[in-house]
């Protein structure tokens, strides 16, 4: 059953995604991350505006077909569509709704902001997932 953790109290939702994706590309740990295109766009500048000794090799699902096979494991994945990700290992969530076929990742991370419209989101994800029988790890980060 996949593992729900939800963190919550982010001041920058894709700042602090990025730092997420960062930590797994260094432990080289199969991750993807989706939400909307809009959102998605900020993470790809963000990875993009990183220092070379931070690089994150990272590439759109869309463009899948032109990650070399060998590197695809190594690769962040950024999900308009979650199912699309060529490994279904860990996926951070920035969207408003649980997405489309979370169940078959084995790690499902929730960013959630102060936001009190981000936060209502999270509230009804979390009411899902538990409604299905999920249990759900709850993580406040520090301001």
């Amino acid at each position: 059953m996949t593992e729900i953790r939800f963190h919550f109290n982010v001041p920058s939702r894709t700042g602090y995604a990025c730092r997420l994706l960062r930590k797994a590309a260094r432990q080289a740990a199969p991750i993807a991350v989706t939400g909307p295109d809009d959102l998605l766009a900020e993470i790809d500048r963000e990875l993009w505006a990183l220092g070379p000794a931070e690089f994150v090799a990272h590439a759109w699902t869309a463009d899948i077909d032109s990650v070399p096979e060998r590197l695809r494991a190594g690769t962040v994945w950024l999900a308009p569509d979650a199912l699309a990700t060529p490994h279904h290992v860990a996926l951070v969530n920035l969207g408003a709704t649980a997405p489309r076929g979370f169940e078959t990742f084995e790690r499902l991370i929730e960013v959630v902001s102060t936001e009190p419209a981000d936060r209502a989101a999270a509230r009804e994800r979390w009411k899902a997932y538990a409604g299905r029988g999920y249990a759900i790890e709850r993580h406040e980060v520090a301001p």
